[in-house]
């Protein structure tokens, strides 16, 4: 007889048990992915209290909830990047996670990291992203930054490869540029032949890149061969146009040193028939005519500028400059009254 009391028993504990088991836990279930959508939503807004509120419960409710330990981590990174670091390294432990999971809590731990300054992490944990995901472009991308900002170019450069390979482009000024970076390091070294023979890679695998004749032009100039630098420089003008202040200074010094600087004018001006709206050519021109007396062409140029809608504080003061002495005091006072307006316009 007692022993049909214990089986009794037995049954009726295991009827509770299937009925909390389909009934509550989905009550459960319900009201977790109903506050998980709602932290969404406040994220979306862009409310991050009430999401990170939101997502404390979720947790709290249903300690299983990954994704929500994710973005509760995403969300608390900008201000509290340790913290965010530490919850997202908890998930790493966790049983039977599936790939995509794993990417994504890869992915938050790298840009913990990032945002920490550790870069050498960050690289490690986007890394094994690629151990899941050869070709994950996220990872491949972030990467490709790390390898920047760390200056590592042999890496940054496979990076590129890597991705250029997956989004179907060829860019070789791309993959150029690189050797170019690692070719500042040996000149900054005084490392010039192995720096030229770097450029000269650089130059055959991106023949109309401009960049190299650039460091070209430079090692002469260390070395005093002054006019084969003004030849690289250029050569590179011509090729990147839009990059040509940065040889600008070099440039007029090295001709002031070989007693040509009478055609420093003349430079500017090809550099304007490549590039006509190039501020700081026109700006070096412009005091090139004041030296030689020509004001009224040099102001001539900066009025080019101002109708074209570059009417800048700087761009005005030069205006101003060279209007000194060809000016009557009115005319001056109407220059500096707009100079003064547009001051007000940017305070406001």
């Amino acid at each position: 007889m007692y022993s049909v009391y214990i089986i009794i028993v037995v049954i009726l504990i295991t009827a509770i048990g299937f009925w909390i088991f389909f009934n509550y836990k989905p009550k459960i279930q319900k009201k977790t992915d109903s506050l998980y959508t709602d932290a969404l939503n406040a994220m979306l807004k862009t409310d991050k209290s009430r999401a990170i509120l939101l997502l404390r419960d979720v947790v709290k409710q249903d300690s299983d909830h990954i994704d929500a330990y994710l973005q509760l981590g995403n969300i608390l990174r900008d201000e509290e990047p340790q913290r965010a670091l530490k919850i997202h390294q908890t998930l790493t432990v966790r049983p039977n996670l599936n790939k995509t999971t794993k990417v994504d809590i890869y992915k938050s731990l790298a840009m913990d990291y990032e945002v920490i300054g550790d870069l050498i992490k960050a690289r490690k944990e986007a890394e094994q992203i690629l151990i899941i995901d050869k070709q994950n472009k996220w990872a491949i991308t972030f990467l490709l930054n790390i390898g920047e900002k760390i200056e590592d170019w042999d890496y940054a450069a496979d990076k590129a490869k890597q991705l250029q390979k997956i989004i179907g482009v060829s860019d070789t000024n791309n993959l150029s540029k690189y050797i170019v970076y690692k070719s500042k390091e040996k000149i900054k070294q005084n490392e010039f032949e192995e720096a030229k023979s770097l450029l000269d890679k650089a130059i055959n695998q991106s023949p109309e890149f401009g960049l190299p004749y650039k460091y070209l032009g430079d090692i002469r100039m260390m070395n005093r061969d002054l006019v084969k630098a003004i030849e690289y420089w250029e050569k590179f003008i011509n090729l990147s146009p839009e990059q040509s202040y940065m040889v600008f200074d070099n440039m007029e010094s090295a001709l002031f040193d070989l007693g040509r600087y009478s055609e420093v004018e003349n430079f500017y001006r090809k550099v304007l028939e490549k590039n006509p709206m190039d501020l700081s050519a026109t700006l070096r021109l412009a005091n090139v005519l004041n030296e030689k007396g020509e004001d009224q062409a040099a102001i001539s140029l900066i009025e080019k500028l101002i109708d074209n809608g570059n009417a800048t504080i700087s761009i005005m003061l030069m205006k101003l400059k060279l209007s000194l002495f060809i000016k009557t005091p009115a005319e001056l006072g109407y220059q500096v009254d707009e100079i003064l307006n547009q001051l007000e316009n940017i305070n406001e």
